[in-house]
């Protein structure tokens, strides 16, 4: 009679019900990290957007007219308007910002719900696009900024950080937090694959 009765965890039905504990747990794990990230993405690239949108200047430039006439001081201002690598990479940050509240709530709302599964594969291909949207308007607005501050001989343009300081000051600032909401969209798109990839098993 001892020996016929069944032990707990060798028929599998009790391992199972563990294992299903242990899915559900991960999952939850998997949605909040996935909320603070986007969170997170949602506040880099709205103060990026904003401290390049609100990123101007004025300084007094000293302008030669006749070697035997004193210079003139005229007044020029730099904004990121004047350069269309800038207004690209403010469009960019905006429309990650938008998309990334938009997937944020509809994540929530879905939460462990079937409908969560039917997001999934948008919202990991929409969070791919948002990543080469980022990473090109970065390399946009970098490649702009460092002619600012070495110039090109062989164009003859000249620095102009030494002049707008400032100018050149936020606009690194505004290019490092959205290069961090890259790597955040980088690390979604990572856990986006892999949470497809167990589910596809």
């Amino acid at each position: 009679m001892e020996s016929s009765r069944v032990k707990p965890g060798l028929n599998g039905v009790e391992g199972k019900g563990e294992a299903g504990a242990r899915q559900v747990v991960a999952g939850r794990s998997q949605r909040l990290v996935g909320a603070v990230l986007r969170a997170l993405a949602v506040a880099l690239t709205l103060v990026a957007a904003v401290v390049m949108g609100l990123d101007r200047q004025t300084t007094t430039i000293p302008f030669q007219l006749v070697p035997t006439l004193p210079p003139l001081h005229i007044a020029v201002t730099a904004k990121w308007s004047h350069s269309s690598a800038f207004k690209y990479f403010v469009v960019a940050n905006v429309i990650v910002c938008i998309y990334s509240a938009f997937s944020l709530v509809a994540s929530l709302l879905a939460g462990a719900s079937k409908k969560s599964l039917s997001l999934a594969m948008p919202i990991a291909i929409g969070d791919l696009i948002m990543v080469a949207l980022l990473f090109s308007s970065v390399g946009a607005a970098m490649d702009f900024g460092l002619l600012g501050v070495h110039g090109n001989s062989h164009l003859r343009w000249n620095k102009v950080c030494g002049v707008y300081g400032k100018f050149c000051e936020k606009v690194q600032v505004a290019i490092v937090l959205s290069m961090l909401g890259s790597c955040v969209f980088l690390v979604l798109v990572i856990l986006s694959i892999i949470s497809l990839h167990k589910r596809s098993k």
